[in-house]
């Protein structure tokens, strides 16, 4: 395990609060530093996970800061946005269809439908007829001993 200075740390730790995986981490700090450290070294720094005991508080309380200011501003890249997606396949399609390329334009009409028809979202919206609540009938015992019944009858 190399020892590691404190700026090493820090670095560390926030690409970790950023949701980067160690064997990302492990590469950016052998590209920026030039040493080399293991996965398990790196993940021994994200005290959300099991096999990090003893992470110094103050890493601890950094980690929790740029996790809250990562996911704060994630709203603000683009890409997060369904806008902005949209506005990126109409200038694909635009292209596409001046190259000619029929085979394209069918999926980025695709991509677009899906995109603003909610596909890629997690949100699901389950009503009953005409939009109203879901209507919950109760059975009785006997109801379904009769249904199996008539069932049987005509077959």
């Amino acid at each position: 395990m190399a020892a590691l200075t404190e700026e090493q740390k820090v670095f560390i730790v926030q690409a970790l609060a950023c949701f980067d995986s160690p064997a990302t981490v492990a590469a950016a700090v052998k590209e920026h530093f030039g040493i080399i450290v293991s996965r398990q070294q790196v993940e021994s720094y994200d005290h959300t996970k099991a096999c990090a005991k003893g992470v110094a508080k103050k890493l601890v309380a950094l980690f929790n800061e740029t996790r809250e200011r990562f996911l704060k501003d994630a709203a603000a890249v683009p890409v997060a946005r369904q806008v902005y997606r949209l506005r990126v396949l109409q200038r694909a399609l635009d292209k596409a269809e001046k190259q000619g390329n029929a085979a394209m334009v069918l999926q980025i009409l695709e991509q677009a439908a899906k995109e603003s028809g909610g596909v890629f979202t997690n949100r699901r919206e389950l009503t009953g007829a005409g939009g109203g609540p879901i209507q919950q009938q109760s059975v009785t015992p006997e109801q379904v001993a009769a249904e199996v019944r008539r069932v049987r009858e005509d077959y």
